[in-house]
C-alpha cells in the first residue's frame, strides 16, 4: 500500500473510531437515563415501531449509497440523481406507513398506543434520506471528520431532548422525539458545512448505471434487515411487549459494540478496497491487512463485553434489567461472527459482485429460519442462542464465498484471524478468574479489574509475537505513524 493511502486509511479509521466511541458514549448516557425511567412495555412499544422503520430506511437508501462508494468516480449527476430518488422514495413510503399505522398497532396488540408513535417516528427516515448523499460523498473522499462532528452534536442535542421529556413523564414519546431531533440535527449540520449542492437534473441513464450494483446491495440489505428484525417481531407478537422490551434493551446495548465495529470496518475499508479492485494482488494484500486488523480489534472487544456484562448492567441499571443480561451476552458473542462476516461482505462489495451478496444473505436467512423453528418453543434465551449458532455457520460459509469470489484462499483467512482468537481466549482466563474469586466486588471495581486483567496479557502477548497490526495501531495512536513508514 502506498504511504499516502496508508496514512489516509489510518486517518479514516481514526475518525470512524472516534465517531463510534463518542456516539456510543453519548448514546449510552441517554440510554441509561431512559432505561431507568421508562418501563419495559414502553421500550417494547418503541421496539415494535423500529422493526418497520428499519425496512423503510432500507428502501429509502435503495442500495445506491453503497453502489456510489463502490463506483470509482461518481459524478455530480450521479449524486444528484440518487438524492432525488431517495427523497421521492422516502416520501412515498412514509405515506404508505402512515396509513398502515393502525395495522401495525393491531399486530402487536398495543391498544392504539402505537398509531401516533409510529406516524411521528417514521418521519426520521425522511430526514435521514436528505443526508445520505452528503454522508456518502465524505466517505468516498475518506474525509469523515464532519460526519463524526455532526453525529456528536446531534446526539448531545437529541439526548438532552429525550432525557428532559422522559423526566417530565412523556414515556415512549421521549425516545420518539429523541430520534427525530437526532436525524434533523445531523442532516442540518452536514448540509450547512458542505459546499456541495445538487444539480437541477435527474438522469435515468445514471440511475441505470448504478442499478446493477445497487439492486444487489439493496436485496442483500433487505434480506439482512428482515432477519435482524424478525426476532423483535416474533418476541413482540408470540410472547409480549414486556419481553420485547427486555430484548430491545439487550439488542440495543450489544449493538453499541457490534454495530460500531461493523460500521467502522465497512466505512473505513470499502473505499480503499474498491480503489484497488482492478489490481488483484494488491487487493489480496489489502484483504490480509483488513482481516488481521478486524480480528485484532473485534475479538477482544466483544469477548470482554461478554465478561463484563453483569457488572455493566448492575452499574447502569441496578437489577431492573437482569432478565436482559443473558440475552446481551449471547448477542455480544454472536457479534464476533457478525463483524467478521460484515468484513467479508465489504470485500465482496468492493469488487462489485453484488449477486454474491444476495447469495450470502439467502444462505444466512435459511439458517436463521431453521434456528427460529428449532428454538421458538423453548423461550427467548433459546431463541437468541439459535442466532449465535446460525451466525457461526454463516461466518464459515462467508469465508468460502469470499474465496470463490476473489480467489483468496480460506486457509489464508483462517491463518490471519486464528492467532487473535487464541490470544483473546488466553486473555479471557484471568478476567474470568477475577469474577469467580471476588464476586463481591462493586460493579465499577469489577469492570476495572476485569478490563485490566484482560488487556494486559492481550497487549503483552501480541507484543511478544511482534504483531505488526498492534505495532501500527499503537504507533498511530501515539503519533509516531508517518508518511515515511514502510508497508
Amino acid at each position: 500500500m502506498g504511504d499516502d493511502l496508508k496514512l489516509k486509511t489510518a486517518r479514516t479509521l481514526k475518525w470512524n473510531t472516534l465517531d463510534r466511541i463518542s456516539s456510543q458514549v453519548l448514546y449510552a448516557v441517554t440510554g441509561i437515563v431512559l432505561a431507568n425511567v421508562l418501563t419495559k412495555e414502553e421500550f417494547g412499544l418503541v421496539g415494535a415501531v423500529m422493526v418497520f422503520q428499519a425496512f423503510a430506511s432500507l428502501f429509502v437508501d435503495s442500495g445506491f449509497s453503497g453502489a456510489l462508494i463502490q463506483r470509482k468516480a461518481p459524478t455530480d449527476t450521479d449524486y444528484s440523481t440518487v438524492l432525488y430518488f431517495n427523497l421521492g422514495v422516502s416520501m412515498l413510503i412514509y405515506c404508505i406507513l402512515w396509513l398502515s399505522a393502525p395495522l401495525i398497532d393491531s399486530l402487536f396488540n398495543a391498544g392504539g398506543a402505537l398509531v401516533p408513535l409510529a406516524r411521528v417516528m417514521f418521519l426520521t427516515f425522511v430526514l435521514n434520506a436528505t443526508a445520505i448523499v452528503q454522508t456518502n460523498r465524505l466517505m468516498k473522499q475518506m474525509n469523515v471528520r464532519m460526519i463524526a462532528v455532526s453525529n456528536a452534536v446531534g446526539l448531545v442535542v437529541s439526548g438532552a431532548t429525550g432525557i428532559i421529556l422522559a423526566l417530565q413523564g412523556y414515556g415512549a414519546w421521549a425516545i420518539v422525539w429523541q430520534s427525530i431531533v437526532l436525524s434533523a440535527v445531523k442532516s442540518g449540520l452536514l448540509w450547512a458545512t458542505s459546499r456541495w449542492r445538487p444539480q437541477a437534473t435527474f438522469s435515468m441513464a445514471s440511475l441505470r448505471s448504478i442499478f446493477a450494483v445497487g439492486v444487489g446491495i439493496m436485496t442483500s440489505s433487505f434480506l439482512n434487515t428482515v432477519f435482524q428484525n424478525i426476532y423483535s417481531f416474533i418476541i413482540g407478537t408470540y410472547y409480549n411487549l414486556a419481553n420485547l422490551g427486555c430484548y430491545t434493551q439487550a439488542d440495543k446495548w450489544s449493538k453499541m459494540g457490534v454495530t460500531s465495529l461493523s460500521q467502522t470496518v465497512t466505512a473505513s475499508f470499502l473505499p480503499v478496497l474498491s480503489g484497488c479492485q482492478d489490481d488483484r494482488p494488491r487487493f489480496h494484500r489489502m484483504m490480509a491487512k483488513t482481516n488481521r486488523f478486524t480480528a485484532y480489534v473485534a475479538m477482544p472487544c466483544l469477548v470482554l463485553l461478554v465478561l463484563l456484562s453483569e457488572a455493566i448492567f448492575h452499574t447502569l441499571f441496578g437489577t431492573k434489567w437482569d432478565e436482559a443480561i443473558v440475552l446481551f451476552q449471547l448477542l455480544a458473542a454472536r457479534g464476533i461472527f457478525v463483524v467478521l462476516t460484515s468484513l467479508y461482505t465489504t470485500q465482496i462489495t468492493a469488487i462489485g459482485a453484488a449477486r454474491k451478496l444476495v447469495e450470502s444473505e439467502v444462505v444466512k436467512d435459511v439458517l436463521t429460519v431453521a434456528a427460529i423453528i428449532a428454538t421458538i418453543p423453548f423461550g427467548i434465551e433459546w431463541l437468541v442462542g439459535g442466532q449465535v449458532i446460525a451466525a457461526a455457520v454463516c461466518f464459515v460459509y462467508s469465508q468460502w464465498l469470499v474465496a470463490r469470489t476473489t480467489g483468496y484462499r480460506v486457509a489464508a483467512m483462517l491463518t490471519e484471524i486464528a492467532p487473535y482468537a487464541a490470544i483473546t481466549l488466553i486473555s479471557a482466563a484471568p478476567a474470568a478468574t477475577v469474577a469467580y474469586f471476588v464476586p463481591q466486588l462493586h460493579p465499577v471495581a469489577m469492570i476495572l479489574a476485569q478490563t485490566v486483567a484482560f488487556a494486559v496479557p492481550y497487549v503483552a502477548i501480541n507484543a511478544m509475537l511482534h504483531s505488526r497490526i498492534q505495532h501500527d495501531v499503537l504507533s498511530y495512536a501515539l503519533g509516531r505513524f508517518t508518511r515515511k513508514k514502510s508497508d
